[in-house]
């Protein structure tokens, strides 16, 4: 069923209560795989993200491109590193079960269903891998580590809205746990806007809303923005819908503002987490 928005201006609360300017719920964690170098679980609303960090570690030249991942080199982009930078291989995982929508479906048509849902999935996951890898290529300083590799995995236990800010969140915090120096948090999350790209009325207002959930991007034009630090540096920018273009510098604005609150909110988990293991070894 189509989103109704027209309640948004009236109510001025969304159909999970939030205002337009309000993130849903984010709630982190970091160092909570031993076993891995660096380690993060993410929660932005009900999506829900693993990330473990490896590296840097020796570069491999025969298993170099050989896994699931996608491989950055430290100017950013796809493809073999430079030997005098570290090379970024990111991999994701979604789980079957991460989805929300259960479609039913005769037998008939049952093979034909899973092989296209593989195909959409190995393509998001490969956009997801590419932009991330570019992303971390540009803001880490992998000069420091010639000839190694740094690898990304993530798991997507649950999506509602917001994968690819969630990723980028939850890799943000497993890279500073695996103290991989970097120039600032790398800072995500998505906006949109009420009016869909084919509205065109003059009494049209649209408005635009930060970080949006499962339902909202399924209806509405909405984009992916990722920041550096406090700043607005625009260090990600993925708009996987169309929208009308007088309504992309309101969404991106909402956006920037939106990954200045997530910042604050990626800084406070790492200082507890700090203040935490200082407290545990003076103890």
């Amino acid at each position: 069923m189509p989103l109704d928005t027209s309640t948004y201006a009236l109510a001025l609360l969304r159909l999970d209560g939030r205002r337009w300017n309000e993130l849903r719920r984010i709630r982190a964690q970091i160092s909570t795989q031993a076993a891995a170098d660096g380690s993060s679980y993410l929660e932005m609303g009900n999506t829900k993200v693993i990330c473990t960090v490896s590296g840097p570690a020796e570069l491999k030249r025969s298993a170099a491109g050989g896994s699931g991942g996608t491989t950055g080199g430290g100017s950013g982009g796809g493809g073999r590193n430079d030997d005098d930078k570290a090379s970024i291989t990111v991999d994701v995982s979604i789980a079957g079960f991460s989805g929300i929508d259960r479609k039913r479906r005769g037998r008939g048509d049952k093979q034909s269903h899973d092989a296209n849902a593989r195909d959409r999935l190995c393509r998001r996951t490969s956009e997801l891998q590419t932009t991330i890898a570019s992303a971390f290529s540009s803001t880490l300083f992998t000069h420091l580590y010639p000839r190694s590799t740094i690898v990304i995995t993530l798991h997507v236990l649950a999506q509602d809205g917001g994968l690819l800010a969630a990723c980028i969140n939850a890799a943000t915090l497993a890279l500073i746990d695996a103290g991989i120096p970097t120039s600032d948090y790398l800072a995500a999350c998505t906006a949109g806007s009420t009016m869909t790209a084919s509205s065109t009325g003059a009494e049209d207002n649209p408005d635009p809303l930060l970080d949006l959930n499962g339902t909202e991007e399924q209806e509405l034009p909405f984009l992916t923005v990722a920041t550096l630090g406090a700043s607005d540096r625009v260090s990600v920018l993925v708009m996987e819908t169309r929208a009308r273009v007088e309504r992309v510098e309101g969404m991106l604005a909402v956006g920037v503002d939106g990954c200045k609150q997530v910042r604050e909110i990626l800084d406070g988990v790492v200082r507890r987490h700090g203040k935490r293991m200082l407290e545990g070894g003076a103890g």
